[in-house]
């Protein structure tokens, strides 16, 4: 072989190299001219590009080809040489094109027109899947983002792969396949249809976790304190209830609330919401994430040097897979002496005493954390200083002195100066008046900055319901250069107006009830013609509307108006309704009917003592009820007559819960009393020497009905785990007398059992209070379906775990699961705490702003009623704005 050949040779052999260690030769080509004998490669010769061609594209724009290329008009190159090569380089890394050949098309005067042929990769015209369910479809679609006219790269196909792959990994599905086919589309030129295809496999579950080398914490407790990786089981939360009931109630004896606290938390955790609400799949970032609570579980205990030296996944069979976790504890720690450097304001024992941390107890690093920087009940260090204008606070503990078990800290602080709010704003109101919501604000500009007062006008502005209460967050803009704050509120609308729809079928009857409830309204633009989109609103008055049937025999029909600030100026909400009920007697040969009229006015107000959660109502009753031939059906005097009825009512509250909608922490008090006049008092009537008929004379004692009613309930919230609510609540109502010779009011009385709604049985004032697990009005003395009177004298207990299913504003849902207790007696002599009806269930509550709350509740109610057959057992509940609360 000659040297111009091996030289040739060499050369050619070198460049296809190249093109191979990039990745980008293996359809591209360079040819220059027709007869390659006329090229010397001993002697690259220079030449001009005196023009430029692109030929082969169809959807690429030529200028836009050779502006890629890097090659120009005017350039001068080396035929053969690098530009060229780099510019076939440059073109294939676009990802665009099949194949690339740049020719020459002539040579003249030492100039060379150059030819670009290219041919385009196919483009994507639509894709289908194949093996995915509906919904899977629609999510894979938007993550994927592939659109019309897409090249279909391998790139393409590479990433579309690894994100389905990750999809169905993220479901339980690691095993699952993915396989992508284009097919020509012989409808468009150089398109392709692309055919998505999954195999599933079996889901894979976490079949066991397994704890070595733990010895502080149990296995029980190192799985605990995972939040989202948890073993595959079934429910079965009695199995281990009688070790944990025996813990729980022995920790309470020997005073340690925190402990017992503890063993229930761990009891949930582990064997009743991983059950219900946490699928045992495997993901690998919430894995990590899991792996470092663990390590924070072990330093809250002391343990601050704990690690997990190896951990490893590893397949169990085709369904499931299994975690290994090789911990080292170390030693425990406890807290040394703490100084505090750089305070002014507060004297070290104050300071300490907000800290809450003394000498010798076991070292938490998440407690240390939490007093020094924030807590849910605001008694921590910064809050100490932000609440009073100290917005640049700073404090860094530092550990100056690690001796055997023992942690001296000191409190590097920098107390910075006191900040003015300067602007107070609010972004992203679309419906709602500026002034509805700034007058809910607890910051106003020129006061002192304080961290309380906007974590209070978020909850107050969270408590309208018209904002997304998850979305909503202040911006906090600090100036250190001249001391002042800017905060603006930025708020979602959501919907917030409610219908209410329902019907059913009872003792033959449809039963139809109709509510229409506006929560924002603007009464003064009702006639601007403007206003009215649909309706007008943004001044957050109140106005429901509602309407019940219960087939010919019961209608009811009611107006409220509440206007929160009566006068703009003052938190005084007052409130006005009216409402008229018809009960028809058609079950017996005589008609008759009772009917209900009345009214209503009041006025609420927050209070600033003792704190300002609490509330206090005053409010007046009008009542008139009007009986014709309803001795049959109301049990009462004669039948006939009208009874009067004016009440008033006094009722003082707190409200510190988190969110109106799901609270997961707070608590709610409600005491009210309504009384009448104690007429009998004053007449000085001898009603049995004057009505010797007894029907006559209870148709006498009660034309002026006279009555006093109280009622308490309680209510507490507490978050034991993430999301996961214990709500405890005890309801009570007493309906007394002023004199035993007249005694109990037939009116306003208390019904228990069931779902709890107002139907047609409420038509004597009766309040319905609801009871899972029992039929309607079941628990109520003497009941039978004629003879209902109800009781005086109530008591409910309610214990409910929650979780929430989905936190969205505009459907809010969760699960429940409940115990419940309570009865209901007539006569204060026949009251007994401890005789009490019981029951379990679960059930779940959906929060639709258009709707407000829905619930269905299944109930199991474990003592008999006497002489009711079906009161008990199974019953399934279906509720509208918590009447079964």
């Amino acid at each position: 072989m000659t040297f111009l050949k091996r030289y040739k040779f060499l050369t050619t052999a070198l460049l296809f190299m190249t093109f191979i260690a990039t990745g980008l030769v293996s359809n591209a080509q360079v040819q220059v001219g027709n007869d390659l004998s006329e090229v010397d490669y001993s002697f690259p010769r220079e030449y001009e590009i005196g023009g430029i061609t692109v030929t082969g594209v169809q959807y690429v724009d030529p200028a836009v080809v050779v502006m890629l290329s890097g090659l120009n008009v005017g350039m001068t190159v080396k035929v053969p040489g690098d530009k060229i090569t780099n510019a076939i380089k440059k073109l294939w890394e676009q990802g665009l094109f099949e194949d690339i050949q740049i020719t020459y098309t002539q040579k003249v005067a030492g100039k060379i027109f150059l030819n670009i042929d290219m041919k385009e990769r196919p483009r994507i015209s639509k894709f289908s899947f194949k093996g995915f369910k509906k919904s899977e479809a629609e999510d894979v679609r938007k993550k994927i983002n592939i659109t019309r006219g897409d090249v279909a790269t391998e790139h393409t196909y590479n990433k579309t792969e690894r994100i389905i792959k990750n999809y169905f990994a993220d479901k339980g599905y690691l095993n699952a396949e993915v396989k992508i086919a284009s097919v020509p589309d012989t409808t468009m030129n150089n398109y392709v249809s692309l055919i998505i295809s999954v195999d599933k496999k079996h889901k894979v579950r976490i079949g066991e976790i397994v704890i070595n080398n733990n010895e502080v914490l149990s296995d029980l407790q190192v799985r605990s304190a995972m939040k989202d990786t948890k073993r595959r089981g079934k429910f079965d939360p009695l199995r281990p209830l009688g070790a944990t009931v025996v813990n729980t109630v022995w920790d309470l004896i020997t005073l340690k609330p925190v402990e017992a606290e503890t063993e229930l938390i761990e009891y949930v955790t582990e064997y009743v919401r991983p059950r219900i609400f946490k699928a045992s799949r495997f993901n690998k970032d919430n894995y990590e994430v899991d792996k470092e609570l663990i390590i924070k579980k072990y330093n809250e205990k002391g343990y601050r040097d704990a690690k997990i030296v190896r951990d490893s996944v590893y397949v169990m069979d085709d369904k499931n897979i299994g975690i290994a976790l090789d911990i080292s504890e170390g030693d425990k720690y406890y807290f040394g002496k703490i100084t505090w450097v750089g305070n002014t304001k507060y004297d070290t024992a104050t300071l300490n005493k907000v800290l809450g941390i003394r000498k010798g107890d076991v070292y938490n690093q998440d407690l240390l954390e939490k007093n020094l920087t924030y807590t849910e009940g605001g008694y921590d260090i910064s809050s100490l200083y932000m609440d009073d204008g100290y917005l640049f606070f700073r404090v860094e503990p530092v550990e100056v002195r690690v001796e055997n078990d023992t942690i001296d800290l000191e409190m590097r602080m920098v107390e910075g100066d006191q900040a003015t709010i300067k602007r107070v704003t609010v972004k992203g109101n679309t419906k709602t008046n500026d002034k509805i919501i700034v007058r809910e604000m607890y910051t106003r500009p020129g006061q002192l900055y304080s961290r309380s007062d906007i974590i209070r006008t978020v909850r107050e502005l969270s408590a309208l319901q018209y904002f997304n209460a998850e979305k909503l967050l202040p911006d906090i803009q600090p100036d250190p250069s001249d001391g002042t704050v800017d905060i603006n509120y930025i708020v979602e609308e959501t919907p917030n107006d409610q219908v209410e729809l329902s019907a059913g079928w009872g003792y033959n009857r449809l039963m139809l009830s109709l509510g229409l409830n506006l929560n924002n309204v603007s009464l003064r633009n009702v006639f601007k013609k403007d206003a009215w989109k649909p309706i007008p609103a943004g001044d957050g008055q109140k106005l429901s509307f509602r309407i019940q049937t219960y087939g010919t025999t019961y209608i009811n029909y009611g107006v409220t108006f509440t206007e929160p600030w009566l006068g703009g100026k003052k938190p005084n909400a007052l409130t006005v309704s009216f409402y008229h009920s018809t009960y028809r007697n058609n079950r017996t040969s005589v008609t008759g009917y009772f009917m209900q009229t009345g009214v209503s006015v009041g006025i609420g107000t927050r209070l600033k003592w003792p704190d300002d959660y609490f509330t206090l109502y005053n409010g007046i009753n009008l009542i008139q009820y009007q009986l014709d031939n309803y001795k049959t059906i109301f049990n009462f005097g004669t039948g006939n007559g009208n009874f009067n009825l004016i009440g008033y009512n006094i009722t003082f509250g707190r409200n510190s819960t988190s969110n109106p909608i799901y609270p997961r922490f707070g608590s709610e008090f409600v005491l009210s009393l309504e009384l009448t006049p104690p007429y009998s008092l004053f007449n000085d009537v001898d009603y049995k020497a004057k009505y010797p008929d007894e029907d006559e004379r209870e148709d006498a004692m009660f034309h002026w009905v006279e009555f006093h009613k109280w009622k308490f309930k309680a209510a507490i919230y507490t978050e034991l785990a993430d999301k996961l609510v214990l709500m405890t609540r005890a309801r009570f109502g007493l309906l007394g007398y002023y004199n035993p010779d007249i005694g109990i009011t037939p009116f306003q009385r208390f019904c228990l059992g069931g779902d709890g709604l107002t139907g047609a049985y409420n038509f004597d004032g009766r309040e319905l209070i609801g009871m899972r697990g029992y039929a309607n009005n079941s628990l109520t003395p003497n009941y039978t379906v004629n003879d209902n009177q109800g009781g005086n004298v109530f008591a409910k207990y309610t214990m409910e775990l929650r979780y929430p299913l989905s936190l969205n504003p505009s459907a809010t849902i969760y699960a429940l699961t409940f115990v419940e207790a309570g009865n209901c007696w007539l006569g204060f002599d026949k009251f007994n705490p401890f005789d009490l009806y019981r029951s379990a269930g679960m059930g779940v509550r959906i929060y639709l702003p258009m709707f407000g709350m829905l619930g269905l509740d299944w109930g199991y109610g474990f003592d008999k009623v006497p002489g009711v057959t079906d009161a008990a057992g199974s019953q399934f509940h279906f509720s509208i704005g918590g009447s079964i609360d």
